[in-house]
């Protein structure tokens, strides 16, 4: 088989791993553009958000911090406890399979929750670094244009519209719930609800904040502990 031929196949896998997941980033897309507008910034900002920060809790979180004009080392500590797990992500990851180098600074930039959860239970397949390019350039590509459409949506809406922030934690659950019919892995959610619940115990006003320090703690001192277990 030749190289494009090959090459088309693996584009047409792609497509067809993260068709769903992609369709499902619309509807959330959407919600974000009207979230954008009307949290009082003009439609364009839609795009920058997306290719700029390109991560969907932290482009919804960073339209009320901008908004609020919190200082920006407040803005850095949110978007490094927000966004931390992504350094576990990277763990797992088969980035190794692109081999180009701008393929991989591509890969780094564009590995979202969504481009995870459709690759990494797949990490033990003969995935090609065009399959994998294809599912984050697809998933980034319904994210960016669903954002655009609905800033242009919710710029000739009226001001006032609430609710619509929630379908960032219906998408998450989604994914968490699919993610652990693929590994079956008990702990992790346990330990997501319990660092949770101590959260909301411990600092109320500052939950997200604190148990996403919690967990991001137990998740590092479990893969310590596990990797010592399996050398042993």
């Amino acid at each position: 088989m030749s190289m494009p031929d090959r090459r088309t196949l693996e584009i047409r896998a792609g497509i067809k791993d993260s068709w769903a997941v992609g369709l499902g980033l619309i509807p959330l897309g959407l919600a974000f553009g009207v979230v954008l507008t009307q949290g009082g910034f003009e439609w364009w900002w839609a795009p920058i958000f997306s290719t700029v920060i390109y991560a969907g809790s932290m482009e919804f979180l960073a339209i009320g911090l901008i908004a609020a004009v919190t200082p920006l080392a407040s803005v850095a500590a949110a978007t490094l406890l927000v966004n931390f797990r992504h350094v576990f992500y990277g763990l797992s990851f088969p980035l190794h399979r692109i081999r180009s180098r701008l393929g991989r600074l591509y890969g780094v930039y564009a590995l979202t929750d969504e481009s995870y959860a459709i690759v990494a239970p797949k990490a033990r397949e003969p995935l090609s670094g065009t399959r994998i390019l294809t599912v984050q350039v697809l998933c980034q590509l319904m994210w960016v244009v669903s954002g655009t459409i609905g800033a242009l949506i919710g710029a000739v809406l009226p001001d006032g519209l609430a609710g619509l922030e929630f379908a960032l934690t219906a998408l998450f659950a989604v994914l968490a719930i699919d993610a652990f019919r693929a590994n079956r892995d008990v702990p992790a959610p346990v330990l997501a609800l319990v660092c949770g619940l101590v959260a909301l115990l411990v600092a109320k006003s500052q939950m997200l904040v604190v148990g996403l320090g919690l967990f991001v703690v137990c998740l590092f001192v479990r893969f310590v502990y596990r990797n010592k277990v399996a050398r042993a």
